[in-house]
């Protein structure tokens, strides 16, 4: 038989074909919950390899994800943080550096980074990565290395409902006027700019800001102020579902803890807060408004708890993430992957 013949080609379509339905049948999935997009995906059996798998099932991974919005692996006994930089890069080679951060985060290993260091009994509110950017990472991995002892949740919500959701007045307001961030850095609560640019050179930062579109001003010796005008929704790249991707609800002063912001407002003006949200036009977001974007993220979020070992992969564009208080000791390690850059900043 001839190597290019029909009948051999034939062969070898069934063959491909067979192994490709063979390894999706090593995994089981199901709902997370009923009604809730976000898929569980589980072993079919103890000893499947998660990293082996995904290297082997990245076209299977690539179309579930972007039907569901993010998938929850678990049970495939990922021992530890070099473990899941292993899951993560077989499906995304090319791991992400956190540069222009608006958290405080340690690195664990390679490109793997603490998730946002925040006190544990506060919440951080439903958010889009880097939304607050010019670029920002499709894919977003999670893992858990150690579970809170109660709660320590991170409540994910469907953004195509979100967008539906959001009222039309406020979805009008932010499109008529857009969004701007206002950062001081080195000032109160927010990060010095070194952490936050990942550098000590002033010359890097200043190109830096000027290749966004970022306003700036230097303060004092080491202190720094930035005003960033950012996009109100993006646009999916593959599906083209509009969904809501801002940070102003997250930068808003109305954010704070209420003692916090009290005493803050007594000692600086509202751009010159550690970190603020205003309209395009440098007029106030309303509390309200703000707060009922909040609200919304949150009586729309899936709550599951962490298992050890656990991997938690988002589209970055069509889920949101957060985290609920917790107590007693809690370590939940990210990734991140595939830099999307607002086709206004290419």
């Amino acid at each position: 038989m001839k190597a290019g013949s029909p009948r051999l080609k034939s062969l070898n379509d069934v063959k491909r074909q067979s192994i490709r339905l063979s390894q999706a049948s090593l995994v089981k999935t199901r709902p997370v919950e009923e009604g809730k997009r976000l898929l569980l995906v589980e072993p079919s059996a103890e000893t499947i390899d998660l990293a082996a798998w995904a290297r082997d099932n990245r076209s299977w991974i690539e179309e579930h994800l972007l039907r569901h919005g993010g998938l929850l692996f678990r049970g495939f006994a990922l021992p530890d943080a070099a473990a899941f930089q292993e899951v993560a890069s077989a499906v995304s080679p090319d791991l992400l550096d956190y540069v222009e951060r608006a958290a405080p985060r340690s690195q664990v290993a390679g490109k793997v980074f603490t998730s946002t260091e925040y006190p544990a009994d506060q919440w951080i509110p439903l958010h889009h990565e880097m939304s607050y950017s010019h670029n920002w990472p499709t894919k977003l991995y999670f893992y858990c290395d150690i579970p809170a002892e109660e709660q320590g949740y991170t409540p994910v919500a469907d953004d195509l409902e979100i967008f539906a959701r959001i009222p039309q007045a406020i979805k009008d307001r932010f499109m008529e006027k857009g969004v701007m961030y206002v950062r001081n850095y080195g000032q109160g609560a927010d990060m010095p700019w070194w952490e936050v640019f990942q550098t000590r050179s002033k010359q890097e930062v200043e190109a830096y800001l000027a290749s966004t579109k970022t306003e700036y001003e230097w303060r004092g010796q080491d202190q720094l102020r930035t005003r960033m005008r950012r996009q109100v929704t993006a646009t999916h790249p593959k599906t083209g579902d509009t969904v809501w991707f801002n940070h102003a609800h997250m930068f808003h002063s109305s954010n704070m803890p209420t003692a916090v912001r009290a005493a803050l407002r007594r000692e600086f003006k509202d751009d010159e807060l550690p970190r603020n949200a205003f309209y395009g036009d440098g007029s106030p977001i309303e509390d309200e408004v703000a707060q009922a974007v909040r609200d919304l993220y949150r009586e729309s979020a899936l709550y599951f708890l962490w298992q050890k070992g656990d991997v938690l992969l988002l589209d970055n564009f069509l889920t949101s993430h957060g985290r609920s208080p917790f107590k007693g000791q809690r370590k939940i390690y990210v990734a991140m992957a595939e830099l999307y850059t607002n086709p206004e900043f290419r």
